[in-house]
């Protein structure tokens, strides 16, 4: 269809002419309303942003003489990144003359390879970047940790409703079978009395017998 004769047909329909995909040979285009294209567009947008799993890189520092206990605490932090699926950069600052002594931070990275080796590769191996060393870790998709769901803990009250719940069930159970024993033994109650009263009511033979010996003696 001729450009023209599209763009008067769209105006007869109340409607736009949008180019769907330009690159194509020929190009494609639609009758649609724009407004609503580019608000669809923007929604899809969205969705696909929110649905999108971001990693951030986190990042820690020592120095060529940091102790025990401040690498420890580090170290810990760089665990719990890495468990929840962030990166890590640890950084070795070096000051001064303490860049003739570049085998105290290399020597620090690699106690730090070693205890995060059971959670993190290695992205990038120690390299310098001015007066400083770094070197990146990545979290072990297969050893990320779950965190594990939180079981509802009833407690003594909940416990106790539980109890008063099953008692309650047995009691409707008991009374739902004497409900069902109660009409049988009423039934047979009740045909005695209507055998009783059958035999009441049947009629006696001795005064036949009595008539009939009467009339053969007369």
């Amino acid at each position: 269809m001729d450009t023209r004769d599209a763009i008067a047909k769209a105006r007869e329909m109340g409607l736009d002419l949008v180019e769907i995909a330009p690159t194509a040979k020929p190009p494609v285009c639609k009758l649609i309303d724009y407004g609503k294209f580019l608000y669809e567009q923007k929604k899809k947008a969205h969705e696909a942003k929110k649905k999108q799993v971001t990693v951030q890189v986190k990042e820690i520092k020592f120095r060529p003489g940091t102790d025990d206990h401040d690498y420890d605490y580090r170290m810990e932090n760089a665990r719990k990144w890495l468990t929840d699926g962030d990166k890590v950069r640890a950084a070795i600052a070096f000051r001064g003359r303490e860049m003739t002594h570049r085998e105290l931070g290399a020597k620090i990275l690699k106690k730090l390879t070693v205890d995060l080796a059971d959670l993190a590769d290695v992205e990038v191996y120690p390299k310098m970047e001015g007066y400083q060393m770094f070197t990146i870790f990545i979290p072990k998709k297969a050893k990320m940790e779950k965190k594990p769901e939180k079981k509802k803990d009833l407690g003594e009250s909940g416990k106790a409703a539980a109890d008063v719940k099953n008692e309650t069930t047995e009691t409707k159970k008991e009374a739902a079978d004497n409900n069902e024993a109660a009409p049988v033994k009423a039934k047979v109650e009740s045909a005695e009395p209507k055998k009783k009263t059958a035999l009441k009511n049947k009629p006696s033979a001795e005064p036949a017998i009595k008539s009939a010996e009467a009339v053969k003696e007369s």
